[in-house]
């Protein structure tokens, strides 16, 4: 028996959303905890999952309140490093009149990226099903060598290991860097949850299909979760495809923490179902339920603290399929 279902690794901050005006007509931002891997681990336990994160925040106001929210939801903190020498990583997150966001981060250095190979609890990633990671754990070299421990960790204990770029091109030097350093995740990862943006960016496809079969034969990936905003998500799987529409909400404030919302809702069906021998209707059910989850967070002013219920979920498919 493991003691964790899964464990992630990668940046917990602050997510600094707009929020109006003032009287004065200043902008106001709401302080709300973020962070792309959290996120997947606190809508894992909404599943009743047991989860655990590797990561650094600062000994500062937001990282004692970070770590305080983790703990409310129930996400293991043992290897959580709070530094005293280095700041909280900020985002400040605003949407254009698209509703596209724009992200300016205050992390130079902020305390996700400086994150040590030697403060990665070896016993917790052995002691977990499942390991999940991204790319802004590998902007920098040292914290790059943290994930590359952790991932070689996983790998050798046979884990299954996700990956989710979430790319964030201003935190690279350059994007031949942020492109080395993807492709280094997906020749490690079982599961790929990845962005209608970065397939186009990644092998220069415009046809999506043709993106995935690039990816599937440079990498072996198992299984490609493609996800598409407003037009639903994809599954790429042995020789299957298949796509389910978007629940689209008319109350929808931003989109953050969406992808995390969907990635959390498949590691939860292929943790129950396993990732061998699924079936067409296994990946529509995957795919509606992360679907219509990731809709209802885009309802919410952030995510890690608001992801929806599973009845929230079930009772919106029910409504709308």
């Amino acid at each position: 028996m493991k003691k964790y279902d899964v464990i992630a690794l990668g940046e917990l901050l602050i997510d600094f959303t707009d929020n109006g005006n003032t009287s004065q007509g200043n902008t106001l931002f709401e302080a709300n905890p973020g962070g792309a891997p959290c996120n997947v681990l606190a809508m894992l336990q909404r599943f009743g999952h047991n989860t655990a994160f590797i990561g650094k925040v600062g000994e500062d106001i937001f990282g004692f309140r970070l770590k305080k929210v983790l703990e409310a939801v129930g996400i293991d903190t043992a290897n959580l490093i709070l530094d005293k020498d280095v700041r909280t990583t900020l985002a400040f997150v605003q949407n254009d009149e698209t509703g596209d966001r724009s992200f300016s981060f205050y992390r130079s250095p902020g305390a996700d990226m400086m994150l040590q190979q030697e403060e990665v609890n070896e016993e917790m990633i052995r002691a977990s099903k499942l390991f999940h990671f991204g790319t802004l754990s590998m902007t920098h070299e040292g914290v790059r060598e943290a994930t590359i421990k952790a991932l070689k960790v996983a790998k050798e204990n046979g884990l299954l290991i996700s990956f989710d770029p979430n790319l964030r091109e201003s935190l690279w030097n350059s994007l031949e860097l942020a492109k080395k350093q993807v492709a280094y995740g997906l020749g490690y990862c079982d599961i790929l949850k990845i962005s209608d943006n970065e397939i186009r960016w990644f092998t220069g496809e415009d046809d999506f299909d043709k993106g995935a079969k690039l990816l599937q034969d440079t990498y072996q990936i198992p299984l490609i979760l493609l996800s598409m905003g407003r037009d639903g998500s994809r599954a790429y799987y042995e020789n299957m495809r298949v796509e389910v529409s978007g629940f689209l909400q008319e109350d929808t404030i931003e989109t953050t923490g969406a992808g995390d919302t969907f990635m959390g809702s498949c590691l939860h069906f292929l943790l129950e179902k396993g990732l061998k021998d699924l079936r067409e209707e296994d990946l529509r059910e995957m795919l509606t339920f992360a679907n219509a989850a990731a809709s209802i967070i885009t309802t919410r002013k952030g995510a890690l603290k608001v992801m929806p219920t599973v009845d929230e979920v079930e009772t919106l498919i029910k409504e709308r399929v």
